[in-house]
């Protein structure tokens, strides 16, 4: 069990050798609890400051400014016979990917799966451990600037244990989960994870500006070269994007369209001698877009919801929400008031431009599409039962 874990047993690895033999420890295991340390505030991509193990054995640090190669570990993380247990570990998948390109093997994420056997969704570590294990962990080292070295003992010790219960947690998670049929559930929600990360890649994220939803087909042109312009600049002065340029800034450029050096700087935000420094390469961006033919322009999407299908969608809601209660699971990994709308538009008026619903697939579909879709059709009656009751409300066929 992880309290036999021993932690001062080799507990910070800062040499290759060493290394290599952990991950060959790590394959004939053939399952790791994985986490890591970084700092993302100063630097393009979150600057990875250490990587926690927690093997059958024993649990291990590993110093990436000591241990360069890291090739061996990143090779094992997508393989298809390594188990690798995170908890809440998007950053560990994106480090993964970014790494090798591709997505991990055989990856576990102990908050997910507790959300798909309890309402609790998203549960911190240090309230998942205890409720799991009944064990409590030391608080994190939020103020810790992983960075600097030497780290201290305390340091080290604050990072294993981090990793330290993840083995026994989904040990104990994946027999529930397995006795209550769900095991399917959590191994579907995993791949999903993965694969949304490696898409955070290639999707417009440009489009995920607050306020680039009001933009003309023109401005869209504009903000989405000047988002690229903003990329390049960052990774190449390693740099987070937004230091760069903020994201109202990029959102104002595409509204005022500066032809000029002197129309560029006018506002005060934009008085600085690192944008004049940049000026040119700025407004080529704006010029770029301001020529491009009308059919490169890209799509104004602008969701149009019918104020009866919000009314539909928020009655779901309250349906599903007392659904996940009876059955145990966590609202949020089921469905979000987007799919619920979604649904609406599906099911009620008939819309086939949209993707098929989640609601209406794997797992999702077991558990609530067909008593959504009958509630819509007025199958199902719904009405409160007992008001002292967890979950009031009671579902009745005709």
């Amino acid at each position: 069990t992880s309290q036999d874990l021993n932690f001062m047993t080799a507990p910070l690895i800062a040499n290759q050798e060493d290394f290599d033999e952990l991950c060959r420890e790590i394959e004939e295991a053939g399952i790791v609890g994985f986490d890591t340390e970084f700092v993302s505030e100063f630097t393009y991509r979150p600057e990875l400051c250490l990587l926690q193990f927690a093997t059958p054995g024993r649990c291990v640090a590993v110093d990436p400014y000591q241990v360069l190669d890291l090739s061996r570990w990143w090779d094992l993380m997508t393989s298809e016979k390594i188990v690798v247990i995170i908890h809440g570990g998007r950053e560990e998948v994106r480090f993964c990917i970014t790494a090798t390109g591709k997505e991990p093997g055989k990856v576990v994420d102990v908050q997910i799966a507790e959300g798909l056997r309890s309402p609790s969704f998203p549960l911190g570590y240090s309230a998942l451990v205890p409720r799991v294990v009944g064990k409590r962990v030391n608080s994190k080292e939020t103020r810790t600037d992983w960075r600097r070295r030497p780290l201290t003992t305390q340091q080290v010790e604050y990072a294993l244990d981090d990793v330290a219960h993840l083995l026994e947690i989904w040990n104990r998670q994946s027999a529930d989960l397995n006795k209550r049929g769900r095991l399917w559930w959590a191994e579907a929600e995993f791949r999903r994870m993965c694969t949304e990360v490696a898409e955070e890649r290639t999707r417009e994220n440009w489009r995920r500006i607050s306020g680039s939803q009001k933009l003309s087909a023109r401005e869209l042109a504009i903000l989405r070269e000047l988002f690229f312009w903003r990329e390049r600049e960052a990774e190449t002065k390693n740099k987070p994007a937004r230091k760069i340029m903020r994201d109202d800034l990029l959102l104002e450029l595409a509204h005022r369209q500066p032809g000029n050096v002197q129309d560029l700087t006018a506002p005060r935000d934009m008085n600085r001698s690192d944008y004049r420094r940049e000026a040119g390469a700025i407004l080529e961006s704006i010029s770029r877009a301001q020529n491009l033919p009308q059919q490169e322009l890209p799509a104004v999407e602008r969701q149009q919801y019918r104020d009866e299908e919000q009314v539909m969608g928020q009655f779901l809601s309250l349906a599903l929400a007392n659904l996940c209660l009876q059955e145990g699971v966590a609202q949020q990994l089921v469905g979000t008031n987007a799919d619920l709308r979604q649904l609406v538009r599906w099911q009620v008026y008939g819309d086939r431009s949209i993707e098929e619903p989640r609601l209406l697939k794997g797992w999702r579909a077991e558990v609530c599409g067909t008593l959504l879709t009958d509630l819509l059709q007025g199958k199902i009656r719904l009405r409160v039962a007992d008001p002292q009751w967890d979950h009031p409300l009671v579902f009745e066929r005709d």
